[in-house]
């Protein structure tokens, strides 16, 4: 099965791709202007991957969780993506995704944190899955 993993931000959106249990890789995050142009960007990136599910990171168990799910189930169906969609708890993915990069480039918002958040989220799915 093919895995796209989309850490959904307001200025940036994380992305990620698994065809194999044991590898992910974070790819170019798309930079959002607006949604409609976001969508049809993540829509490109499906397509491209080919991708049979895809695994949406989200804070699970918070009082915004509710309101998230609103807006990603909103951003998909703009997608419209046929496949699957998973969600994944993605606590502090993004501090992880932080950490694993500190010291080794000089931190700009060009979308490697985001996408190495939605790697993160995207391995924890899969650890998930059997």
């Amino acid at each position: 099965m093919k895995y796209i993993a989309i850490d959904l931000g307001l200025k940036r959106i994380g992305l990620a791709y698994s065809a194999h249990k044991d590898f992910v890789t974070p790819l170019k995050a798309v930079q959002r202007k607006n949604r409609d142009q976001a969508a049809a960007e993540v829509k490109k990136v499906l397509l491209e991957w080919e991708a049979d599910a895809v695994v949406v990171g989200i804070p699970l168990g918070g009082s915004s969780e509710d309101e998230m799910r609103r807006r990603i189930a909103h951003f998909m169906n703009l997608v419209a993506f046929e496949g699957e969609v998973f969600y994944q708890d993605e606590s502090h993915s993004s501090l992880e995704a932080e950490n694993m990069i500190k010291g080794e480039i000089k931190y700009v918002r060009d979308g490697r944190i985001d996408s190495l958040s939605a790697m993160i989220i995207l391995q924890r799915y899969l650890r998930t899955v059997k």
